[in-house]
C-alpha cells in the first residue's frame, strides 16, 4: 500500500471512533523519518484507546499492516504510531495543543480526502 493511501486509511479508521480534527500531513519535503503526518484528537482516555484500538485492528485484520513501533500508554494521552512512511498521533486536545505538531510542520501541504477524485474530475 503507498504511504497516502495508509495514511488516508488511517484518517478513516479514525474517524469511525469519532476522533476529532482529523488533518493528514504531506512532510516528505521536510522530514526523512516519514512521509505522512496523521493527528487526530480523543476526548477522553477510553476514546484515544477506542481510535488506537481500530488503527490496531483494521490495519492488521484487512490489509496485513502493523505498526512498527507504539509510544504512549494506555492510560496515556498522547499515543504515537509508526508505520514507517505513515506516523500517526493520537492525542489528548489539550496536549495536542500544548505540542502544537501543526504549528511545527506549519510548512506541511495539508491531504485533503478525495483530492484526487476531485483533481481528475476537474481534467
Amino acid at each position: 500500500m503507498e504511504a497516502k493511501q495508509l495514511a488516508l486509511l488511517c484518517r478513516k479508521l479514525a474517524e469511525n471512533k469519532k476522533a476529532e480534527d482529523i488533518v493528514v500531513l504531506d512532510v516528505r519535503k521536510l522530514s526523512s523519518v516519514t512521509d505522512y503526518f496523521v493527528i487526530c484528537s480523543g476526548t477522553s482516555e477510553p476514546h484515544l484507546r477506542a481510535i488506537v484500538s481500530e488503527l490496531e485492528d483494521q490495519l492488521r485484520k484487512e490489509h496485513g499492516i502493523k505498526a512498527r513501533a507504539e509510544d504512549g500508554a494506555a492510560g496515556g494521552r498522547w499515543v504515537v504510531m509508526d508505520f514507517f512512511d505513515v506516523i500517526v498521533h493520537v492525542m489528548h486536545p489539550d496536549v495536542r495543543k500544548q505540542y502544537d505538531l501543526e504549528g511545527l510542520w506549519s510548512d506541511a501541504k495539508p491531504v485533503r480526502a478525495g483530492s484526487r477524485k476531485k483533481k481528475a474530475a476537474a481534467e
